[in-house]
């Protein structure tokens, strides 16, 4: 990009109502931090860094519908009126203090909630002992020797449904600006979408579009309790990295009906549903799924995955390949990852009024960011 180009990261982008000064996210990152569910002073340093971090939108970590959807006991929780106070209190702050627009991520662990926190576990997702019974489309264990969880029936299903409903309705009452739906990782609603834990033999299973019913009808269900101005998305696992599992034609298959009920983008993730997953890691290892759905469907699309360079991201959009950009390490990194790559990229970064003599054009002689030179000063 020469100097006279401007960034194509740095432009706006608009979902419905909700406009954002650039297409950089911090993405969904459990913190494990939570009390019977509730944030706590943790999540306030966590969230409120974050929100002043140069990236146009944040959204919350994967937040429970119920207390035993959540991935672990530490988790975030949406289903009490002491989760919405709490939490209330970190938004607002990251209203009054922040640059960023607030989204959050709804979901449910299924058969892989009930898990210790990661720091007190020997591997990942490895379950409590005497934890709490686990729910899936099918009573499928993650791996041999892991609780069997509970096969959801129709009325499990429609119950579930209305916590998604009142959890959504909670998110409008906290003033989000835009809900994630999540439907990757090995969770819940990935669960039914696979074919390798959705062993149903009703209405909910067998054919694709058998498998997509439930995720379909309480997206649904979530689009009509959530004002028409406002995005509603859905972060998916475009593949499972298994043969027999969903594959990308699957998601591009589900993004087109996703279209018909409003759904304003997809975050292409991918894996997590199986523990023999063959999972080629690398650089942009997701960005192919990202332009493949969006080239396919025409819906916006949010890249994720081994993203840590600006100029990745940077070309990322730039060549089509995603409408968004969405970075969780390098956040936690770089808290101000969104101003330095502001400064590589040509752009102007924003921050609060409180930092502006730190901003790089106010108080360093040099036109670009350059970490060495910034180091000797």
């Amino acid at each position: 990009m020469t100097a006279t180009q401007q960034s194509r990261l740095f432009t706006p982008y608009r979902l419905r109502d909700l406009e954002l000064p650039n297409r950089i996210v911090v993405s969904p990152m459990c913190q494990y931090s939570a009390e019977d569910g509730s944030a706590t002073d943790w999540h306030m340093m966590h969230l409120g860094t974050l929100a002043q971090s140069g990236a146009g939108l944040l959204i919350v970590e994967a937040t429970g519908v119920e207390p035993e959807g959540r991935i672990s006991y530490g988790c975030l929780g949406l289903y009490s009126d002491a989760n919405e106070q709490a939490l209330k209190r970190v938004v607002d702050a990251c209203r009054k203090y922040g640059q960023a627009k607030l989204g959050i991520q709804l979901g449910h662990a299924g058969r892989k909630a009930s898990s210790k926190v990661p720091w007190d576990a020997k591997i990942q997702n490895e379950p409590v002992e005497n934890g709490w019974q686990t729910k899936s489309a099918s009573p499928v264990a993650f791996v041999s020797g892991w609780p069997t969880p509970k096969e959801q029936s129709l009325r499990e299903l429609a119950d579930l449904t209305a916590k998604f409903v009142k959890a959504t309705e909670r998110s409008e009452r906290l003033g989000f600006d835009m809900i994630e739906l999540h439907a990757a990782h090995g969770y819940l609603l990935h669960q039914f979408l696979s074919p390798l834990t959705n062993k149903r033999t009703d209405a909910y299973g067998g054919t694709l579009e058998n498998r997509m019913r439930y995720p379909l009808e309480l997206f649904t269900a979530m689009r009509a309790a959530w004002p028409a101005k406002k995005p509603l998305g859905i972060r998916i696992s475009a593949v499972d990295w298994v043969e027999g599992g969903w594959t990308i034609e699957d998601s591009i298959a589900f993004t087109r009906e996703l279209q018909k009920l409003g759904c304003d983008y997809v975050d292409a993730s991918s894996g997590g549903n199986d523990a023999n997953q063959k999972i080629k890691l690398g650089p942009n290892y997701q960005v192919p799924f990202s332009a493949q759905i969006r080239k396919a469907t025409g819906m916006p699309t949010m890249a994720v995955g081994l993203i840590t360079e600006p100029e990745q991201a940077e070309a990322i959009v730039a060549e089509g390949q995603a409408d968004l950009v969405a970075l969780a390490r390098a956040f936690l990194d770089d808290p101000h990852w969104g101003w330095h790559a502001a400064y590589q990229l040509g752009a102007t970064p924003d921050g609060p009024v409180q930092y502006h003599r730190a901003m790089l054009q106010t108080w360093s002689p040099a036109k670009k960011y350059v970490p060495t030179a910034r180091a000797a000063e």
